[in-house]
C-alpha cells in the first residue's frame, strides 16, 4: 500500500509539471508578479513589499526606499538631498545623535558594513539589516525606519558639525575622474539636468547652505506616495504588514504637494567629438555614444522574450569584441559594444575601448566595423547555440537556488521595481519562459533585430579621454577622432567565419586512480581521502546552496623557490599560463566548449605557495577536475597570446604612476621593504621586459607538473558516492614526481624603528595617511583574535572621535593581520583621508586614542559591540561554502584541527578588556612604525 501511494503521489507531481509545461504562454498576457512576494499600498499611498526568507536565519533585511535624489534639488540645495541622508544618522524622533549607530552597533549591527544609505539621481535608499534573534529587535528597526521617513530633527549645531563629514566624503571623490566627467556628462547627457544635479552637489552650498533650505527638501519629497518599506527575512508576512501599517500608516502627505517629475534627455541634433585629457588620468580610453532613447521595461511576456533576445544577442557580440583582444597585437586592451541604461528612463547603444600602443584608429576601426559586421551579416547558429546554452543554464541555477538565496538580493530586485518598474514575475515563471521562449527564437529573428538595434552611422559623441601627452607623444584632435570614425565606416566589411572546436575537452576520464584510504571528522562533516598517488582530498558536502560546488588546493612552495632574478617570471607564471589556454584550446575556445556549463578553474603561483581555486555546478564537476587535470598535464604554449598578455600589461602600467594614489601604494611599500627586489609595488612597464615566455612557463611546470604534497578540498552540493570515483579517476591519476613542497624564508622583514615619509602628488586638495605598525610574534589563533578585536575596537573610536566628533574624516580606519608563515609576524595599518590642513590634527588624534587603549583598554560596552557584530557575522558565514573552504585551508596551511572552526565563538567570547589592552601595549609599539602622508604637489599645499 505505502508503494502504490507513493507512486501516486509521484505520478500527480508528473501530471503537474507536465500541465504546467504545456499550458500556453501568451505573448499578449501581462508579466505576473511574483505570488511570494506581497507588495501592497497603504491608504497614504506608501508601496511594502515583503518575502519570507530563511537566508540568512533569524535576521531580516529593511529598507526604506525614496524616490527622491539629487535631481529633485532646488539651485539652494545642491547636495542636499545626499546630506537628508546623512542627517538620518544625526538625530531623529526616538534617537538623539550618534544614538542610532550606537544601539544597531549594540546589537550587531555594524556601520558602513551593515548600517548604510545612498543617494542618487532619482532616489535615495536606506539599508537596515535587523538580527531577530530578539522580539524588540526588529520593533526597533521598524522605529528606525519611521523615523528615517518623517522624523528627522536638522539640529542646526547637528548640521553644522555634519559639513565637515560631507565635504570630507566629497574630498575622496576628487581627482583626474571627478575632473573629467565634470567635462563629458553635459555632453553625454545631452545637456540634461542630470549633468547639473550630481549627488554630491557644489561645496559651496555644502559649506553655506541654511537649515531652512534642507528641511524643506525633506518636508517636499520626503512623504509616503514617494515611499517604500521592503521587509525580506526571517519574519511572518502577516506581522510585516502590521508593524508596516502601525509605523507608517500615520504619515500624511502635504496637502499642495510638489510634483514629482522626471528630467528628460535630449535627443542629440549633431554628431560632435570631445577630447578630455588630465595629467593624473590612468589611462586613456574611446567612447562612441549612440542616440539616446526611452527604455522600455518589460509589461507583457512579449517585453519579457524581447529582452531575452537583447541579451542573447549582447552576449554574443561580446564574446567577438573579446575575441578581438586575444590577437598577438590586439586593437584595444578591452573593449565592447551594447545597448545599455543611460539614467531612468532612458538607454542608448555605445561601444567603448580601453586602448593599447596602436591608439585611437585600431580601436575605432575594430569597434566600428565588429558592430557593422554584426548589423550586416548576423550571427551564426553556433553563436546562437552556445548563448541560448548559457543563457538558460543561468536561469536553471537560479531556478535550483530559490530557496537558497539571500534576502539582500530580495531586496534589491523589489527596491529596482518600486524605482524602475522592473518586473518581478518570480524566477518560477522566469524559468518556464526561458524554457518554452528560448528555443523558439531563430537565428533570423536574432539578426533582423541586430540590423535594427545596431546603429548605422547615426548621430553620434565620439569621446577620447586620457593622460595628458608626454613629450614626443600627442592626442587625437576632435576632428581627427571624426574622421577615425568615418574612416572605420568607409572600411570593407567581411563575413565572420566561424572556427570548428571540439565537443569536449577530454574523452573520458583517465584510468588507474584509486583511493586508499578514507576517514570522516564527524564533528564537522569532513571526509578526508587519501589516494593512491599520495594526494590528499577533504570533502565537506553542504546544503547551504543547491548547485555550487567550490574547489581550493595548496602547497607550500610558490615563488619563494625562485631566486630574485626570476621573480617577475615566477610572479606573472599563472596569468601567462592562463592567458594561453589549455590542450589546443586558447581561452575564448575554452568558453565555446565549455557553453552551457557553469565552471571556472585557475591556477595561483603566490609568494609561499601553489594551487587552484575552481567553482562549478553540481552537474560540471567533472568538467572542473578535467580542467584540473589538464593544467598539470597540457597547458599551452602560444607565442602570440603571451604577446597578447605583455603587450597589454605594458600599455595598462604606462600610465600607473601618474596616480597620486598609485606613487602612494608605491612609496609605503618600499618605505617599510625599502628596495628589496621582490616588493611586490605598482607594475612598471620595464617589469613585463623581464618576464619571459619559455621562462615563465618552465616555473610554472615546475610546480604544477606534479600534486606531491598538495591537499585539495571541495565543499558544496554534491553527494560523496558520486564525486568520489571522479576524484579517484582525475586527482587520483596526476603526476606526483618527486618536487619541493615547502617555502623558503627569502629574509625580507620590514624595516624598524620610526620611519617617516613625505610624498608630494597630486592637484587635489587631499592627503592620506597611512601608519603601519610591525613586528615579530610568536603566533597563535587567540592571539591573531584579540589582535583583530583591538583593530575594531579602535574603528568605533575612529567614527566616534575623528569622524563624528572632529569631522576631520569620512572613512578610514584600522586593518589587522597576525601569520606564521614564513615566519611569526604582525601588522597593524592605519589609513586616513583627510584634507592637507588637517593631516597633523589627524594623527595626533589617532595617537591619542592608540595611548588611550593602551593605558585604560576598551571599555566593556566596545568590546561586546565588536564580539556580537563577529558572533553574528560568524552564524551567517557557517551556512556558507565559500567560508568553509577557507576555514578548511587554513587549516591545511596552518595545521590545525579543523574542527577549530566550532569554538569560534567561545574563543571570541574568552577575549577581555585587558587583553586586548595588553595587545595594544604590545603591537602598538610607538618606536617602531612607518608613517608616510600623501599630500598635494607643494605649490598646493597649505599646511605645509
Amino acid at each position: 500500500m505505502k508503494l502504490s501511494k507513493l507512486r501516486l503521489i509521484s505520478g500527480a507531481v508528473l501530471l503537474a509539471c507536465a500541465c504546467m509545461a504545456q499550458a500556453e504562454i501568451r505573448l499578449s498576457d501581462p508579466l505576473p508578479l511574483a505570488p511570494e512576494v506581497t507588495v501592497g499600498k497603504l491608504p497614504n499611498g506608501l508601496t511594502y513589499y515583503i518575502k519570507k526568507n530563511a537566508r540568512p536565519a533569524q535576521k531580516v533585511e529593511l529598507r526604506l526606499v525614496v524616490k527622491a535624489g539629487s535631481i529633485l534639488e532646488d539651485d539652494d540645495q545642491q547636495g542636499l538631498a545626499h546630506f537628508t541622508e546623512h542627517m538620518a544618522f544625526n538625530g531623529s524622533t526616538h534617537f538623539k545623535r550618534n544614538e542610532l549607530i550606537s544601539y544597531l552597533q549594540s546589537i550587531g549591527v555594524k556601520f558602513g558594513a551593515d548600517l548604510n544609505a545612498y543617494t542618487s539621481f532619482d532616489e535615495t535608499v536606506y539599508v537596515l539589516p535587523i538580527p531577530t534573534n530578539k522580539k524588540e529587535n526588529l520593533e526597533k528597526g521598524f522605529l528606525v525606519l519611521e523615523d528615517w521617513a518623517h522624523g528627522l530633527k536638522f539640529n542646526s549645531a547637528d548640521i553644522n558639525s555634519e559639513r565637515g563629514i560631507v565635504l570630507e566624503e566629497a574630498r575622496l571623490g576628487k581627482g583626474a575622474s571627478d575632473r573629467m566627467n565634470k567635462v563629458l556628462y553635459p555632453k553625454l547627457l545631452n545637456g540634461s539636468r542630470y549633468a547639473e544635479r550630481m549627488p554630491i552637489g557644489k561645496e559651496t552650498v555644502l559649506k553655506t547652505f541654511k537649515p531652512e533650505a534642507i528641511k524643506r527638501f525633506y518636508k517636499d519629497w520626503y512623504r509616503p506616495d514617494l515611499m517604500a518599506v521592503v521587509v525580506v527575512g526571517d519574519v511572518e508576512p502577516k506581522q510585516a504588514e502590521a508593524m508596516i501599517r502601525q509605523h507608517f500608516g500615520k504619515l500624511k502627505n502635504p496637502a499642495k504637494p510638489r510634483p514629482r517629475l522626471y528630467a528628460e534627455v535630449p535627443q542629440r541634433s549633431q554628431t560632435e567629438a570631445l577630447v578630455i585629457t588630465d595629467k593624473e588620468a590612468p589611462d586613456d580610453t574611446v567612447f562612441i555614444r549612440y542616440p539616446i532613447r526611452a527604455a522600455q521595461e518589460p509589461v507583457t511576456i512579449a517585453d519579457y522574450r524581447r529582452q531575452m533576445i537583447e541579451n542573447l544577442y549582447g552576449q554574443m557580440l561580446s564574446a567577438r569584441m573579446q575575441e578581438l583582444t586575444q590577437q598577438a597585437n590586439p586593437p584595444f586592451i578591452q573593449g565592447g559594444s551594447s545597448m545599455g541604461k543611460l539614467v531612468r528612463g532612458y538607454e542608448s547603444f555605445s561601444a567603448y575601448a580601453l586602448l593599447g600602443k596602436g591608439g585611437v584608429q585600431p580601436a575605432v576601426d575594430a569597434l566600428v566595423q565588429e558592430d557593422e559586421r554584426a548589423r550586416r551579416f548576423g550571427f551564426s547558429q553556433d553563436e546562437l547555440d552556445r548563448a541560448r546554452k548559457n543563457m538558460l543554464r543561468n536561469y536553471e541555477r537560479a531556478y535550483s537556488e530559490r530557496d537558497k538565496s539571500d534576502s539582500a538580493g530580495f531586496v534589491a530586485e523589489y527596491s529596482r521595481n518600486f524605482l524602475e518598474q522592473e518586473a518581478i514575475p518570480g524566477i518560477a515563471n522566469e524559468l518556464l519562459y526561458a524554457q518554452e521562449l528560448l528555443p523558439q527564437v531563430t537565428l533570423q529573428e536574432i539578426n533582423e533585430t541586430v540590423a535594427k538595434v545596431i546603429p548605422d552611422q547615426q548621430k553620434k559623441l565620439v569621446v577620447f579621454m586620457g593622460a595628458e601627452p608626454k613629450a614626443g607623444a600627442s592626442v587625437p584632435t576632435q576632428q581627427q577622432l571624426l574622421d577615425a570614425v568615418a574612416k572605420a565606416e568607409q572600411q570593407t566589411i567581411e563575413p565572420r567565419t566561424e572556427k570548428v572546436l571540439a565537443s569536449k575537452l577530454m574523452d573520458g576520464p583517465p584510468a588507474g586512480g584509486s583511493i586508499v584510504s578514507e576517514k570522516l571528522n564527524s564533528a564537522i562533516g569532513v571526509t578526508e581521502l587519501t589516494l593512491g598517488n599520495g594526494v590528499r582530498v577533504l570533502l565537506k558536502p553542504t546544503d547551504f546552496k543547491n548547485d555550487q560546488v567550490l574547489m581550493g588546493s595548496t602547497r607550500f612552495g610558490g615563488q619563494s623557490l625562485f631566486g630574485d632574478a626570476d621573480i617577475y617570471n615566477a610572479r606573472y607564471a599563472s596569468a601567462v599560463v592562463g592567458s594561453m589556454g589549455l590542450k589546443d584550446l586558447a581561452p575564448l575556445d575554452l568558453q565555446k566548449v565549455l557553453a552551457g556549463k557553469t565552471v571556472n578553474v585557475g591556477a595561483s603561483l603566490g609568494e609561499l605557495s601553489e594551487g587552484f581555486g575552481g567553482s562549478a555546478s553540481s552537474a560540471d564537476v567533472e568538467a572542473m577536475l578535467q580542467l584540473v587535470y589538464l593544467y598539470f598535464n597540457d597547458v599551452r604554449k602560444d607565442a602570440g597570446l603571451y604577446q597578447s598578455f605583455i603587450g597589454k600589461q605594458q600599455d595598462l602600467a604606462k600610465n600607473s604612476m601618474a596616480q597620486p594614489e598609485a606613487v602612494f601604494y608605491d612609496a609605503i611599500q618600499h618605505a617599510m621593504f625599502g628596495d628589496n627586489p621582490r616588493v611586490d609595488g605598482v607594475p612598471r612597464v620595464a617589469d613585463f621586459d623581464k618576464v619571459g615566455l619559455d621562462r615563465s612557463l618552465d616555473i610554472f611546470r615546475q610546480r604544477f607538473s606534479s600534486a606531491r604534497g598538495m591537499t585539495f578540498i571541495f565543499a558544496g552540493s554534491f553527494e560523496l558516492d558520486k564525486i568520489k570515483p571522479l576524484i579517484a579517476s582525475y586527482l587520483g591519476t596526476l603526476p606526483v614526481a618527486d618536487v619541493p613542497h615547502a617555502y623558503r624564508d627569502v629574509g625580507m622583514r620590514p624595516v624598524t624603528g620610526v620611519v617617516k615619509k613625505d610624498i608630494y602628488m597630486g592637484s587635489e586638495p587631499k592627503s592620506t595617511i597611512s601608519i603601519t605598525f610591525n613586528g615579530d610574534v610568536a603566533y597563535s589563533d587567540e592571539q591573531k583574535l584579540t589582535l583583530q578585536a583591538l583593530g575594531e575596537v579602535l574603528n568605533l573610536k575612529v567614527i566616534e572621535v575623528l569622524r563624528e566628533k572632529m569631522s576631520m574624516i569620512y572613512g578610514g580606519g584600522f586593518e589587522t593581520s597576525m601569520g606564521q608563515h614564513p615566519y611569526g609576524h604582525y601588522s597593524v595599518a592605519l589609513n586616513l583621508p583627510t584634507g592637507p590642513e588637517n593631516v597633523d590634527k589627524v594623527i595626533a588624534a589617532a595617537f591619542a586614542e592608540i595611548n588611550k587603549m593602551k593605558t585604560d583598554g576598551p571599555s566593556a560596552a566596545d568590546l561586546e559591540k565588536v564580539k556580537l557584530n563577529w558572533i553574528t557575522r560568524q552564524q551567517k558565514s557557517l551556512r556558507e561554502n565559500r567560508y568553509w573552504m577557507s576555514q578548511l585551508m587554513g587549516s591545511v596551511t596552518q595545521g590545525r584541527d579543523p574542527a577549530h572552526i566550532l569554538r569560534y565563538e567561545q574563543r571570541v567570547r574568552a577575549i577581555t578588556p585587558q587583553a586586548v589592552k595588553l595587545a595594544a601595549q604590545r603591537y602598538l609599539d610607538m618606536h617602531n612604525y612607518v608613517q608616510v602622508v600623501l599630500y598635494p604637489e607643494r605649490k598646493n599645499v597649505a599646511a605645509k
